[in-house]
C-alpha cells in the first residue's frame, strides 16, 4: 500500500534539513517489488466456481466445457494470477464483484481492525523491536512484521500478520433497523482479499513506473486503506515524485500523460483503457485485468496520503462509525448522488459528512482529532510518520447510546432540516457547521464540505442546482420514510445491495 524498502527502517522520505535536490538521492535504486507467492496468491484471493466456463467463454467454444482451470492472467514480470474471465469487460466506475460466490459463504466473522489490514505499509519504518522474521515466506519487507498489540491506540496498525487477532465488538442491535445496517455491513465490507487484489497491482505498477521516474514513489490510498472501503470500492493511488509540490495544470498533466503511455502500450496486456481525466486535480483512470479493479492514479496530491489516516482513525474510535458511513455510501450510490464526475456527491465528502455530523449531536459520538491531537495530525508532517499517527489514539467513549437505526434516521434528518446549505460549511476540523469563507472557491457553491488539511471543497463538483435539489430531495424523502417505517427497505434495497457488494 505504501512503497516498499529494501531497508524496512529506512523511510521513504528523508527529515527536513536535508537540501530538496537530494530528497530522492538517499533513497536505494533497486528495490524489489513485493511478490507474492503463486500459491499464496491463489489461497488468498480468487474464487474458481466458474472456471470451466470462464475458459470455454475465452475460447469461443461454448459447447466444450473441459473440467481444467483457466489461464492464468500475468502481469508484465510473469507474475500470475489466475483468475474468472467473467468480469473483464469494462462496464463504467464501479468495478464487477464476485458475484458468483455464495453470500452465506462470504459472510465471515467480524473481525473489526483486523479484516482489511492483512498487507502492510511497506515503506512504513518500525522499530526494530517490532521486525521479526516471517519463517517459510520469500524475501520481502512485506512478511517481516508480527503484530504486536498496542497498549493504547485503537487502531489497526497496517501490518501483514496478525497472529492473534484482537477482536473488536460491533454495536448491539436490538432493532430492526440497526440490525439491517449491520447485516449490510458485514456483507459489503471490504475483504482481506480485495485488499490483497490492490496491492499486488500498485506493486508491479510501481516497479514499472519507476522505468521513467526512477525516484517515484506509489502509495494506495483512499477508501482502501482509510476503514471505508467496501467489495466495490475503486483502488486510488497516488505517485509521488518528488517532496516539493507539483503544478497540476501543467506538471502533473505532463507526468500523467507518460504514465498513460506506459501503460496504453507496453502494460496493454494488462492495463485496460488507461484515460487521462483533466481535473483540478488530474487523475489517470484504468482497470487492472487482472485483479478487476478500477483505479484513479493522481500525481503529488499528497493531501490524500494524510486524510487517508485521518479517517481510518475516525473509522477505528467509535464501532458505529463504519457500519453507519457504509450504509450512507450504499443509499448514496444507489440513488445515484454518488458521482463528483456526474456533479453530485463524491464518496469521501459523504465520509465526511458522516463523521460532521456524528462530531455535532448534543452528546457527541466523535471528536475533532485534529483540535485533540494536533501534533499525530499536523498538515506539515513528514509523509513517512504520517502512518503512525493513529497508533497511539485511544478509543473515544461517548456517553451517547443511540443506535445504528436512529443515528442513521438521524443523519437524514439533520441536512433535510437543520443545516443551513446556504451560509453553512461542513467542517469536521472544527467538529461544527462553520460559516462559509468569503473566497472564490466557496461562492456560488450548493455545498460546501471543508478539507481537513488543505481547507479546499472536497464537494465543488456540486455546482448545478438542479444536481443540488436532487441531493435535497434524496435526504427529505429518505428521512421521512425511515422514520415513519424504521426499515432500511424502504430506501435501500437490502437484499438487492448485498448481492451487488
Amino acid at each position: 500500500m505504501f512503497p516498499n524498502s529494501s531497508n524496512l527502517g529506512r523511510p521513504p522520505f528523508p527529515p527536513k534539513p536535508q537540501q530538496h535536490n537530494n530528497f530522492f538521492n538517499k533513497l536505494p535504486l533497486n528495490i524489489p517489488p513485493t511478490l507474492l507467492s503463486h500459491q499464496q496468491i491463489i489461497d488468498a484471493q480468487f474464487n474458481f466456481q466458474n472456471a470451466a466456463l470462464s475458459r470455454a467463454l475465452l475460447s469461443g467454444n461454448l459447447t466444450a466445457m473441459p473440467a481444467v482451470s483457466p489461464q492464468p492472467l500475468a502481469y508484465g514480470n510473469g507474475n500470475s494470477i489466475r483468475t474468472s474471465a467473467a468480469s473483464t469487460t469494462f462496464r463504467g466506475r464501479k468495478r464487477l464483484n464476485e458475484q458468483n460466490v455464495p453470500y452465506d459463504v462470504k459472510r465471515q466473522r467480524f473481525h473489526s481492525p483486523h479484516r482489511d489490514s492483512t498487507l502492510v505499509n511497506q515503506t512504513v519504518p518500525l522499530p526494530e523491536e517490532r521486525r521479526y522474521s516471517f519463517p517459510g515466506s520469500v524475501p520481502s519487507p512485506l512478511f517481516h512484521t508480527h503484530y504486536l498489540p498496542d497498549l493504547t491506540g485503537c487502531v489497526p496498525p497496517l501490518q501483514d500478520s496478525f497472529p492473534d487477532p484482537i477482536e473488536t465488538t460491533l454495536p448491539v442491535a436490538k432493532d430492526k433497523l440497526s440490525q439491517q445496517v449491520l447485516e449490510l455491513f458485514q456483507a459489503c465490507q471490504q475483504q482481506t482479499c480485495d485488499l490483497n487484489k490492490k496491492e499486488l497491482c500498485r506493486t508491479e505498477l510501481q516497479r514499472e513506473i519507476q522505468r521513467i521516474f526512477p525516484q517515484g514513489r506509489l502509495f494506495l490510498v483512499g477508501s482502501s486503506l482509510n476503514g471505508f472501503g467496501t467489495r466495490s470500492s475503486d483502488g486510488d493511488l497516488c505517485l509521488v515524485v518528488k517532496e516539493e509540490p507539483v503544478n497540476q495544470k501543467t506538471e502533473a498533466r505532463h507526468i500523467l500523460s507518460l504514465v498513460q503511455k506506459l501503460f496504453s502500450t507496453k502494460l496493454s496486456s494488462y492495463i485496460e483503457r488507461p484515460q487521462l481525466i483533466r481535473a483540478k486535480v488530474p487523475i489517470v483512470k484504468f482497470r487492472d485485468k487482472v485483479s478487476c479493479v478500477e483505479f484513479d492514479l493522481n500525481v503529488n496530491n499528497v493531501v490524500g496520503i494524510r486524510n487517508t489516516f485521518l479517517l481510518r482513525t475516525y473509522a477505528y474510535i467509535e464501532n458505529r462509525v463504519r457500519p453507519l458511513v457504509l450504509v450512507v455510501k450504499k443509499w448514496a450510490n444507489f440513488h445515484d448522488i454518488n458521482d463528483a464526475s456526474r456533479g453530485t456527491l463524491s464518496s469521501y465528502s459523504l465520509v465526511l459528512m458522516v463523521l460532521h455530523y456524528l462530531q455535532t449531536l448534543p452528546e457527541p459520538i466523535l471528536p475533532s482529532l485534529q483540535k485533540n491531537y494536533p501534533e499525530s495530525f499536523d498538515s506539515t508532517m513528514q509523509l513517512h510518520l504520517v502512518h503512525q499517527a493513529p497508533r497511539t489514539i485511544p478509543p473515544y467513549l461517548s456517553k451517547n447510546g443511540s443506535s445504528l437505526g436512529d443515528l442513521l434516521v438521524g443523519f437524514f434528518k439533520y441536512y433535510a432540516t437543520e443545516f443551513d446549505w446556504s451560509s453553512q460549511m461542513i467542517s469536521v476540523r472544527e467538529a461544527k457547521a462553520i460559516p462559509r469563507p468569503d473566497g472564490i472557491e466557496w461562492r456560488n457553491k450548493f455545498i460546501c464540505v471543508e478539507e481537513p488539511f488543505d481547507g479546499t471543497n472536497t464537494a465543488r463538483a456540486v455546482h448545478e442546482k438542479q444536481k443540488f435539489d436532487i441531493i435535497k430531495d434524496e435526504f427529505l424523502k429518505s428521512w421521512q420514510r425511515l422514520r415513519d417505517k424504521k426499515d432500511l427497505n424502504c430506501v435501500l434495497p437490502l437484499r438487492a445491495t448485498i448481492q451487488k457488494r
